[in-house]
């Protein structure tokens, strides 16, 4: 394979089969229970980097099941979102995210920096009660629960609240292991159709593990609940700080 040729193929690894196409990323029937939760501000702020801003001690912790995404496949999500602001933008940065599927853990790592780890999530209805579960290994460190579709929510003001900005600290390392890349990507959720969204009643529970500390922000009240579905497309990023030349 020549210059030109690699030039015209090189997309992402591996060079002749990449793990996922080029997007956009269109998901049908994405499902979501997001549970809000009051935390310790001491925590956040270890964990949340600048220039973001913490706006307030609150975690949104997310089960995401996702059966139908263009080149991913089926799958299901877990992880925690942080508020804050950047620049006078209000949106959330993604804090840790756990799936069980290698190419969206590979696609949303490399062109995004999505903060993702293998693991095994689960987001299903037992009869009355919307349940999630983050397991790592033989070792459950998330149980999440809502009950079921118990109040309407205005579908425009879920639509407003997906629509704003998402922020991920996008690290690749050189070949040294010293950070080639070190940026704060922004991204918006595209196309956004809202097909249901309820409130109700919720409990989470949070376990501590070495390499999944979703823990370590702990529970200290939960605030709300909210189930959604949607059809939406994750618009590609765009760099709004690099942070290597704070590094020389």
């Amino acid at each position: 394979m020549d210059l030109k040729q690699i030039r015209n193929t090189a997309f992402a690894m591996p060079l002749t089969n990449p793990s996922y196409p080029p997007g956009p990323y269109r998901f049908v029937d994405r499902e979501y229970m997001i549970i809000s939760y009051r935390t310790d501000m001491d925590a956040l702020r270890a964990v949340v980097p600048e220039p973001l801003e913490v706006l307030e001690p609150v975690v949104k912790y997310e089960f995401i099941r996702m059966p139908d995404s263009t080149g991913f496949g089926d799958y299901t999500e877990s992880g925690q979102v942080i508020p804050v602001s950047f620049e006078g933008r209000k949106g959330g940065y993604v804090h840790s995210m756990y799936l069980n599927d290698e190419s969206p853990i590979a696609g949303g790592r490399e062109i995004w920096g999505f903060p993702k780890k293998l693991a095994e999530p689960c987001l299903h209805v037992e009869k009355n009660v919307l349940v999630g579960t983050l397991d790592v290994g033989s070792i459950q460190v998330a149980s999440g629960t809502m009950g079921y579709k118990h109040r309407e929510i205005d579908h425009d003001t879920v639509l407003q609240s997906l629509l704003t900005p998402s922020f991920l600290l996008k690290i690749i390392p050189d070949v040294d292991c010293s950070p080639r890349i070190c940026e704060l990507v922004e991204y918006y959720l595209e196309d956004v159709t809202v097909k249901g969204a309820w409130s109700g009643p919720a409990g989470l529970e949070l376990h501590s593990h070495a390499l999944a500390p979703v823990a370590d922000l702990p529970v200290l009240e939960v605030l709300s609940a909210t189930h959604i579905l949607t059809d939406l497309t994750i618009g590609l990023g765009k760099v709004v700080h690099d942070y290597i030349p704070h590094f020389k």
